[in-house]
């Protein structure tokens, strides 16, 4: 593969996947304490449960799945 086509076939103008930008998830006092994952998440059982202090910060994100949860004032 020469020069040419090698930048052809690595220069693309793909978006960057979803999976890489964890979602964002409002909770509320009446959740804590909290963990991940949450019962109700679609994959509740995809890693081990990590509960998560949110209650000084006001955010955080777990450290498995990067789930960025927020309190709601």
């Amino acid at each position: 593969m020469n020069q040419a086509e090698h930048s052809e076939s690595t220069n693309t103008t793909a978006t960057v996947p979803d999976a890489l930008h964890p979602p964002v998830v409002v909770v509320s006092k009446d959740d804590l304490p909290l963990h991940c994952p949450m019962p109700d998440a679609p994959l509740w059982n995809s890693h081990p449960r990590v509960f998560i202090a949110i209650e000084e910060a006001g955010e955080a994100a777990c450290p498995y799945c990067g789930t960025v949860y927020r309190l709601a004032e």
